[in-house]
C-alpha cells in the first residue's frame, strides 16, 4: 500500500518544462501587478487595488514592466506550446477529456478521494484547468494587443467587439487567470510533492 511501501519515482519534468514553467510565473506575476497599477490610473469599475500590491509606481513605470511581462510571457508562452507539441507532452498529458470525465474527477476531489499517488497522470480537472490557462493567456495577449496598438490591430479590435469591451476582455482574463494562480497554490499547497517536481525535475520517493 501507498501509505506502508516506498512509491517509486514515476514523475518526472524535463528542464524546458520547468524553466518555461517558471518564467511563465514571473511574467504573470509582472503582468497582473503592473496591470493593476495601470487599472488604477482608468478604473473600469469603482474600485482600485492597493499600491503595495501594484508594480512601476506610476503609470509610465507600470506601461514599461507590462511591456516586459508581455514578450517574456508571449515568447516564453510560444515556445512552451511549440515544445508540448513537439515533445507529444500536449496530447499525452491533457487529452483526452471529456464533460463526464471532469464532472467525475471533480465530485472524487470535492469528496476528498481524488489520489494523488502519480504525479505522472493528470486527473482530468487537472487537464482541463491547464487547457483553460493556455486559452485564457493568448486571450490576454490578443486583447492586450488591441489595447497597445488598436489601430494596426483594427481587425482584432473589431472581432473584440470596439476598444472598450477589449478593455473589459482583458480584466475578466486576467481576474480569471488570478482565480487560475490561486488555485493552483492552494493546490500545491495540499500536495507538496508536485512542487519538488517542479524544481528538481524528480518525484522525491515518500513512505
Amino acid at each position: 500500500m501507498a501509505s506502508t511501501a516506498t512509491l517509486e519515482k514515476t514523475a518526472s519534468h524535463p528542464g524546458w518544462l520547468r524553466l518555461t514553467h517558471w518564467l511563465n510565473a514571473v511574467a504573470v506575476l509582472i503582468m497582473v501587478a503592473s496591470g493593476w497599477r495601470i487599472f488604477n490610473a482608468s478604473p473600469l469599475f469603482g474600485f482600485s487595488f492597493p499600491s503595495s500590491l501594484t508594480l512601476g509606481g506610476w503609470l509610465g513605470g507600470a506601461l514599461q514592466w507590462h511591456f516586459a511581462g508581455m514578450w517574456l510571457l508571449f515568447v516564453n508562452g510560444v515556445l512552451y506550446l511549440m515544445l508540448n507539441i513537439a515533445s507529444g507532452r500536449l496530447f499525452t498529458r491533457f487529452f483526452p477529456l471529456s464533460l463526464r470525465g471532469v464532472f467525475t474527477d471533480l465530485s472524487t476531489a470535492l469528496r476528498g478521494k481524488l489520489a494523488h499517488d502519480d504525479l505522472s497522470h493528470y486527473n482530468q480537472v487537472q487537464r482541463l484547468a491547464y487547457l483553460f490557462a493556455i486559452v485564457d493567456i493568448a486571450l490576454l495577449i490578443i486583447s492586450g494587443l488591441v489595447l497597445w496598438k488598436s489601430v494596426q490591430f483594427g481587425l482584432l479590435r473589431e472581432l473584440l467587439g470596439g476598444y472598450e469591451t477589449a478593455r473589459r476582455v482583458h480584466f475578466f482574463a486576467m481576474a480569471l487567470l488570478v482565480g487560475f494562480v490561486a488555485v493552483h497554490l492552494v493546490m500545491v499547497a495540499l500536495v507538496p510533492r508536485t512542487l519538488r517536481l517542479m524544481i528538481t525535475g524528480k518525484e522525491g520517493k515518500s513512505s
